[in-house]
């Protein structure tokens, strides 16, 4: 069929760019325009001040996250980087270049990067489909702020004042024009905010609603003991804990050029609780690091079932199994990523599942050693569970 016979040459094609490419097609950018898309946009935004206290090296850094009454969205950090301007130094991306080019230059990579979206748009996305931003940036003692209009800058960066400490704040107001609501959710955003807390441990994160008529509610989280403060919070849903020690540990493993925290506890249950991420994103089909885990557990379960001739040892049991009544929390971090699928909900990095089970093997096979009458315990009602089958 000739371009000719239909009516279609070089002519017709429209090139976007700007902001008027995001607007044009918002679900590409924070998949959908509804109430989904809209928690992406509050999530990309979130992310970046996360990752500039996180960058910072502060143990005690915090981000603060407000739902205006006015419909808007507040997000400001104590991040020490933040700057309006390029500098000829600079490690990254200035703001302005953030909120006004998806090609702003290099920026945190890897393991270093926590991700609380599913799509990476950044801020250029939310800006453009924002009816206002604003942004200010505290540094060196002074308080700087630009305002845009649907991603178009209304005036340039302009000192306005002095300012106490560094950090950085955008407030945003979604577009009525691009999303079918703009009433973000109080309880998923707190879910998300609680859940990053737990994954890094020591940042701290609050979300504050001055929306309701009977005045504002607000959570704060911060979890000085990361993934082990996760999994403690899961058993206590259930309240069938057999024991209150937590058993965790963390490792950085050059083969898989990442880090691995992980958490368990054996619980009363017959059913495995999983939480599972990579670089802080959900993974919710699991992956190599889910199956290093259960490798790892189902190793040390055996060699010491088999060191004291318990029955869990032969015949050799399966992983899942085995993992039947356990409350885990596996966390890995890395430099090189690699998803399968689109939603990157399944980690594919061959190397991490070896690393996750040999550490977790370690670990855990140490523990039992250290603990002997909990051990037996535990292995003892593999055991029967198993046989019950």
């Amino acid at each position: 069929m000739s371009a000719e016979s239909t009516g279609y040459d070089a002519a017709r094609i429209e090139v976007l760019e700007g902001p008027e490419a995001v607007r044009k097609r918002p679900g590409m950018w924070v998949g959908s325009t509804g109430e989904r898309g809209l928690h992406q946009m509050v999530f990309e935004v979130v992310g970046r001040a996360v990752n500039e206290v996180l960058a910072g090296g502060n143990g005690s850094g915090f981000v603060d996250v407000t739902l205006t009454s006015d419909g808007g969205v507040r997000v400001a950090d104590d991040g020490p980087e933040g700057l309006f301007e390029a500098a000829g130094d600079a490690d990254g991306p200035d703001l302005e270049a953030l909120l006004t080019s998806f090609h702003a230059g290099p920026e945190l990579s890897g393991r270093h990067i926590t991700d609380l979206g599913q799509f990476r748009a950044g801020l250029f996305a939310a800006n453009a489909l924002s009816s206002r931003l604003t942004a200010e940036v505290r540094r060196e003692g002074v308080r700087r702020v630009q305002e845009y209009a649907r991603g178009v800058g209304v005036v340039p960066p302009a000192a306005v004042g002095p300012a106490t400490g560094n950090g950085t704040t955008i407030a945003f107001w979604p577009d009525t024009e691009i999303f079918e609501t703009t009433r973000c959710s109080f309880a998923v955003l707190a879910e998300r905010f609680r859940q990053v807390a737990f994954l890094n441990r020591g940042l701290g994160i609050s979300l504050t609603d001055e929306r309701p008529a009977g005045g504002a509610r607000a959570v704060s989280f911060r979890f000085p003991e990361g993934v082990r403060d996760f999994v403690a919070a899961l058993d206590a849903e259930t309240g069938a804990a057999l024991g209150a020690d937590v058993i965790g540990f963390e490792r950085e493993d050059p083969r898989m050029a990442g880090t691995m925290e992980v958490a368990l506890l054996w619980t009363g249950s017959r059913e495995e609780r999983m939480r599972s991420f990579a670089n802080s994103l959900a993974t919710h089909e699991g992956g190599t690091h889910v199956d290093g885990f259960r490798d790892g557990v189902a190793a040390a379960v055996t060699a010491y079932a088999r060191e004291r001739g318990l029955p869990a040892a032969d015949p050799d049991p399966r992983a899942d199994r085995i993992c039947r009544g356990l409350t885990a929390v596996v966390s890995v971090k890395l430099d090189r990523p690699e998803f399968l699928g689109a939603t990157r909900g399944l980690l594919g990095n061959t190397d991490v599942r070896d690393c996750v089970a040999e550490a977790v093997r370690e670990h855990l096979g140490n523990w039992f050693e250290e603990e002997p009458e909990r051990a037996g315990e535990f292995v003892d009602r593999i055991a029967r569970g198993i046989h019950q089958d």
